[in-house]
């Protein structure tokens, strides 16, 4: 992971916007969100489907308007269309012109940036080799596939050579082997000084290659995740394996803090609690049961984002 220091290239400030239900009532999509994005580093927005990650990134673009709040594009307004020359943006479900080729269309998107033949003919070549499209730099977009879609689409998103990337849903569409060429396409651009925020609802992806993360559930904030900073007591999960009949774990008074997975002859017990699995261990030896392994490994974000969203459940009812 890559070390997040210096200053923010995004500042959101009490960023708050409603929708209206078309029937006199208005919906929360975003809630008072607070938020810093700092300069050279890859940053997970991390939600389910209708989170508010689409939402956010059109307000901080412009798109459409807030009703209350503030986002800052290296300390300046993000309304300063001075600033717009340094983002490439990458939607969800963009949108290209089909009877365009590779390279045609990405000789259109270049020349919405006054580059002279020159420089735009070189970023072309060079944003059709990085994302693996020069076989079909020659082929009609209406022939692509979703997946050589969405690499055209990461290619546009570059070919004004950003400082920051906002990319909704990258890895959207792409088969394992397109995802890893998405991931190193965004390692590479931290390696280059650029910062990139991404959205996904896949928390493998943002596990990976982010340097922080934010969980966001129905429009708010619900933790800022630094993921070299996940292994600590009160996030560790002790783990431990047995093989043999079942375990007996009803003798244990808080054997409802015990997650249990049985896989053949095998016994998969977790607990956050350390004293807890020390107490199993004490069990599995009384009962004669062939201990496999037992130790203690950091939470993913996997286990910090159903935290974060159970908790937010059980406070709603």
């Amino acid at each position: 992971m890559g070390n997040v220091t210096g200053s923010a290239a995004i500042k959101i400030r009490a960023l708050q916007k409603t929708f209206s239900n078309g029937w006199g009532k208005r919906s929360v999509i975003i809630k008072n969100l607070n938020l810093d994005i700092m300069d050279n580093e890859i940053f997970g927005y991390l939600g389910a489907n209708g989170a508010g990650k689409t939402t956010t990134f059109k307000l901080m673009l412009g798109l459409i308007f807030p009703d209350k709040g503030d986002v800052f594009f290296w300390e300046k307004p993000a309304a300063d269309y001075k600033n717009r020359s340094f983002i490439g943006y990458l939607p969800e479900n963009p949108y290209f012109y089909s009877y365009l080729t590779a390279e045609e269309s990405l000789d259109f998107y270049a020349s919405l940036f006054d580059m002279n033949t020159t420089v735009k003919k070189q970023r072309v070549a060079e944003m059709l080799h990085l994302v693996g499209l020069n076989h079909a730099k020659d082929l009609q977009l209406r022939k692509f596939s979703r997946g050589m879609l969405q690499r055209i689409g990461i290619a546009q998103a570059m070919i004004n050579d950003p400082k920051l990337l906002i990319l909704d849903e990258p890895m959207s569409g792409l088969d394992p082997m397109g995802r890893k060429d998405m991931r190193d396409i965004i390692l590479n651009c931290r390696d280059q000084g650029k910062t990139v925020i991404f959205s996904s609802h896949i928390i493998s992806d943002v596990e990976l290659i982010c340097d922080r993360a934010s969980i966001l559930s129905k429009g708010e904030l619900k933790q800022v995740v630094e993921m070299d900073d996940r292994q600590n007591t009160e996030d560790s999960i002790w783990e431990i394996i047995c093989q043999g009949n079942a375990l007996d774990i009803s003798t244990i008074k808080e054997y409802g803090k015990i997650k249990h997975l049985v896989t053949g002859n095998r016994n998969i017990f977790s607990t956050t609690d350390k004293g807890l699995a020390n107490r199993m261990m004490d069990e599995i030896k009384n009962q004669g049961l062939d201990l496999i392994s037992f130790g203690s490994r950091r939470k993913n974000i996997e286990d910090i984002y159903i935290k974060s969203v159970n908790v937010e459940g059980k406070n709603h009812g």
